[in-house]
Formats: structure tokens, C-alpha cells, sequence
């Protein structure tokens, strides 16, 4: 059983290597190909001797190899897992700044800064699907790489590969949910809706029992990812909506605080969190190349990818071992939120087995945050469009679609300068 990992070169394997450890008793994985490209020779290098050393503490007969050549290790591949940052962070470090010259949040995968990483993004998944179909076009493709669920949709609309999209910010609103009724996290049955990085909790079942308003009862200060630091706020708007929000909602509801703390943070020191993984990446590889390192360092849980390995393996183990049970995935909608386009991708619960995931059909989305949600939708549906066709008109739409875009003419010349700033990754806008 063959697994790969396309972006071997990423902070966050050893996360996953981990997870495969943990899980060898009922995933019984015999090999695993870490993939990347020349830019991340080096990073591919020290991911693959951890990773050895890893499975070897294990005592487990796994064979881990790295490569730069990404059709030989699809070859006979069973399940891919997919964790690229196109551009890397020098792309998303410009993602973050540029939009702030224009009065707009610059974030990773919010807001126009998204967009972008969206447009760098999709063209190569494409390509990665190509291979996938000729390869080993029964594998499974579990997308872990940002923005989700707009690459997911981007991989269902455009080709024929088995995918499904897949974040941690669900898990880890579970586990925040339980902490904060103090169960542990698998006791409780938590319902979500929405659209990836734009999803909320709408339901919290202990014992057959809602538990909703008694978990929105008790505010946390600690946010459930690491790159968002959360705002007291939140929690009440939450118990005013009625439901947990997503981290990734602070910036709709604190927009103008939160463009002010990235403006701030992008000319201190602190710099933006482009600057800041880079300094927790430099050291995290530090560690990983420690010939005497055997095991997942604790800095790792400052990279923001925290449970990771927990949702993608568990998706994994669901859909060989057909385990029927429910997990938090990015699926086709199907009519389940009659409001958005049918053949859209939202994220919602799911029953995960052999063939893949069907969303339960009880799902409901509250009417507060419907209109929110339409208009990201209608805004993620044309950077798609954009990133497929090399569309100037359709990236533009997109930005005014945004519901964090409010002038026409900051966003062109936004879309003009990120375009020039992209240009060696983006060919087709410059035909």
C-alpha cells in the first residue's frame, strides 16, 4: 500500500509520518514516497532521512523514499496527499503585503491575497491530476493544500480523480467545543456547514443532547489555529450567532481591526506571517536535521498544522478500511445548501467509507450567515474560472465579489501589481 505525499519538502510531514506510525495497525502502509520540486531539494532531503529515522524508531517495516520526480513515485499509488505551497513563502509573504498598499486585508487564503495563492495554485494541481489519471487513476486524492476547498473544487469540476478536500480547523473546533464543556472530544457529535475557512458549528450533540448554546456560553481566549490570533470579541459574536465561526471569520467581523494589526505587524518587527513561519520553519528544520531526532518536536505546533495528521490519516484509514463514520470533509454540494451551485464544494459532515464521502442530509445553514456565504461562493466559483482560462476580467470579478473588497479601483490596480508580482507563475495572464 502505497502512499505520496506531493510537497515532501513541507514542515508539516513529519506531522503526517507520525500519523502513519500511529495508525500501521489498521493502515497497513508499506510505502511512502515523499515528492517535491528542485526549489525544495534541500527541505525533500531532510523530510526523508526524519522520516526514515522515524519509522525505524517504530520498528516498522515502511519504506520512505524522496524524489523530484513526481510521475515515478504515482506510479502504483494507492492514496496522495497533496501539501504545496506554489511560490513558497516569498509568494504568500507578497500575497500578504500587496493588498494592504490598497486598504484590503493580506491574508493567506482570505480576501484577495487568497485569490492569488488560488490562481498560483490550481494550473499545478491540474497537472498533478493529468499524471494522477494516467498513474494510478484509482488512487484516492486527499487535498491538505490552501485554499481547500476552492482547489478541491477546481480538481472535481476539471478532471476525474477521486478527491477530497480536507482541513484542521474543524478538528480543532471540536476539540475546543469538548474543552470547553469538559468531554473529551470524541463523546461529542459535532455538526458543520459552510464553505471551507468560512464554515461554523451549528450543532454540538453530548448524549443525543444539543449542547450548542452551552458550549457558545463559554469563551475561550486561546484560538484554535495558530496563525489567527483571536479576539475576545469573536466569542460573543459567536453567542449572538448562534453558533462556533470558523477562526478564519474574524476577518469579516473585525475587518478593519484586523487589516490594522497586519499593517502594523507587516512594517514591525513581527513582521507578517510570511516572516514569522519563516523564522518558526528555519528552526523546525534545524531540528529535523538532527540525526539524533527520532520523533515530532514540539515547535512543530507553532507551524499552525496542529491535528493535521489526526484528520488526514483518520480520512485515509475511513475510506480503506469502509469504517461508515462521520468526519468533516470538502465534498460536491450536491443540493445540500439548495442556495449555492450545485456542483460547488462546501465543507460539511460526512460519512466516510470505500466509496468516498456522502454528506449527511441533515445539515442546515443559519439564515445569519447565508448572504456571507453565497457571496464567497460566487467569488470562489470565478477564481476558478480565472485560474483555469488566464482571465484578467474573471480575477477581477472575483475581487469584487469579495466581501473584503469595497473599490473598484483599488482593485484593479491590486490585481495589476499581485499580477506583475506573480508573473513567473501565472504565464497564462500574460499571453
Amino acid at each position: 500500500m502505497k502512499l505520496v505525499v506531493i510537497g515532501g519538502g513541507s514542515s508539516y510531514t513529519p506531522e503526517l509520518i507520525e500519523g502513519v506510525i500511529k495508525h500501521h495497525d489498521t493502515l497497513p502502509i508499506t510505502e511512502v514516497a515523499l515528492v517535491d520540486i528542485e526549489a525544495g531539494k534541500e527541505k525533500l532531503e531532510i523530510n526523508t532521512a526524519f522520516s526514515k529515522r522515524m519509522v525505524e524508531k517504530a520498528g516498522l517495516a515502511i519504506a520512505v523514499s524522496g524524489t523530484l520526480d513526481r510521475r515515478e513515485a504515482l506510479a502504483g499509488a494507492s492514496f496522495i496527499i497533496t501539501q504545496i505551497r506554489v511560490g513558497g513563502l516569498d509568494a504568500r509573504s507578497r500575497d500578504e503585503r500587496i493588498p494592504l498598499k490598497y486598504g484590503m486585508i493580506g491574508q493567506e487564503t482570505t480576501g484577495i491575497g487568497g485569490c492569488f495563492k488560488a490562481l498560483r495554485t490550481v494550473p499545478v494541481l491540474l497537472a498533478i491530476c493529468k499524471d494522477i489519471e494516467e498513474l494510478c487513476p484509482d488512487a484516492w486524492l486527499i487535498n491538505f493544500t490552501n485554499p481547500s476547498g476552492i482547489v478541491t473544487e477546481a480538481v472535481l469540476k476539471h478532471t476525474k480523480v477521486k478527491c477530497i478536500g480536507l482541513c484542521n480547523c474543524s478538528i480543532n473546533m471540536q476539540y475546543d467545543a469538548a474543552g470547553r464543556l469538559g468531554v473529551e472530544a470524541d463523546a461529542l457529535d459535532c455538526r458543520f456547514i459552510g464553505l471551507n475557512h468560512l464554515s461554523v458549528m451549528n450543532h454540538a450533540y453530548l448524549e443525543g443532547k444539543d449542547r450548542i448554546h452551552d458550549v457558545l456560553n463559554v469563551f475561550n481566549e486561546e484560538s484554535v489555529v495558530k496563525n489567527i490570533e483571536k479576539n475576545s470579541e469573536m466569542d460573543r459574536v459567536a453567542k449572538e450567532l448562534g453558533c462556533m465561526l470558523s477562526p478564519y471569520l474574524q476577518y469579516f467581523y473585525m475587518e478593519r481591526q484586523m487589516f490594522e494589526e497586519e499593517r502594523a505587524q507587516a512594517v514591525g518587527l513581527e513582521g507578517t506571517r510570511a516572516d514569522q513561519v519563516k523564522s518558526v520553519e528555519a528552526e523546525l528544520f534545524r531540528q529535523y536535521s538532527d540525526p539524533e531526532l527520532k520523533e515530532k518536536p514540539e515547535a512543530l505546533a507553532r507551524r499552525g498544522g496542529a491535528r493535521y495528521s489526526e484528520a488526514a490519516i483518520n480520512l485515509i484509514d475511513s475510506i480503506y478500511n469502509d469504517r461508515q463514520d462521520v468526519q468533516i470533509v470538502d465534498v460536491v454540494n450536491h443540493g445540500l445548501i439548495p442556495q449555492l451551485p450545485h456542483d460547488c464544494v462546501i465543507e460539511t459532515n460526512c460519512v466516510i467509507g470505500k466509496d468516498g464521502a456522502k454528506p449527511l442530509p441533515d445539515s442546515d445553514v443559519p439564515a445569519t450567515l447565508l448572504g456571507l456565504m453565497a457571496q464567497v461562493k460566487t467569488y470562489e466559483v470565478l477564481t476558478i474560472e480565472a485560474a483555469v482560462t488566464g482571465d484578467r476580467s474573471k480575477a477581477l470579478l472575483a475581487f469584487l465579489c469579495h466581501p473584503l473588497v469595497h473599490d473598484v479601483r483599488d482593485a484593479r490596480a491590486a490585481l495589476d501589481e499581485m499580477l506583475d508580482a506573480n508573473k513567473d507563475y501565472l504565464p497564462d495572464f500574460f499571453g
